[in-house]
This record gives structure tokens, sequence and C-alpha cells, in this order.
């Protein structure tokens, strides 16, 4: 179930997300070298295929950011995806932007109870 206000905010951040994406693409195209790519694994806790479409589609439609692959999960391990990132200064920060990411995503598809 999609809750509504969380849908709002969620398309809000994703949007400034786009924004700043773009910026920072934009800028290393002018002056390259600022760029510090990384290729991370980031375990999910999205379980739904709803929640796993929605957070590969919201990394990959924000410039600097791609979905490289995604590794099916079972019942005793959740799916993993490999995300490809212009920027960061390191796993860590790539990491919990994802986390940021898929929190919010939580937030909308499960409401604030469910969503930890």
């Amino acid at each position: 179930m999609i809750h509504p206000w969380y849908a709002v905010r969620y398309v809000a951040f994703i949007t400034r997300e786009l924004w700043v994406g773009a910026f920072r693409v934009a800028v290393e195209a002018f002056t390259p070298g600022i760029a510090t790519p990384a290729i991370v694994e980031y375990p999910l806790r999205c379980r739904t295929d709803l929640e796993v479409t929605f957070m590969t589609s919201s990394i990959t439609i924000t410039p600097g950011t791609l979905v490289l692959g995604i590794a099916a999960g079972t019942d005793d391990v959740p799916p993993t995806i490999f995300v490809h990132s212009m920027f960061g200064k390191g796993r860590a920060e790539v990491v919990a932007g994802l986390r940021d990411m898929e929190d919010r995503l939580l937030l909308m598809t499960r409401g604030r109870r469910e969503a930890r």
C-alpha cells in the first residue's frame, strides 16, 4: 500500500536528487577530475517486487548513479544491488545515501510502523 503523504515526500526527495545530481554531473563535465567513481554492493531491505523496482529505478534516474545488476534474494538472503556512483568519498558515503533513499521509499510503501 502506498501512503499518499510519504509518496509526495518521496517524489519531492527524488526531484531534489535529480536537480542536485544533474548539477554535479554538469560541473564534472566542465571541470574533469572531481569525480570519485565507485561500485558498491548494497543488500536491500526492500522485499516486494514493487519496492525493488522503485528503488532501482530511483537510483538509475538520478544523474551520477546507475544500478549495474541485481542479485535475487531468497528466504534467508535479501536481494542485493550493485550500484555505480560517480561521486562519493568512499563506500560508506555511497551506502549512507542509498540507505537514506531506501528509508524514504520504505516509509512510502510500508508506513512508519513497518519501515524500520
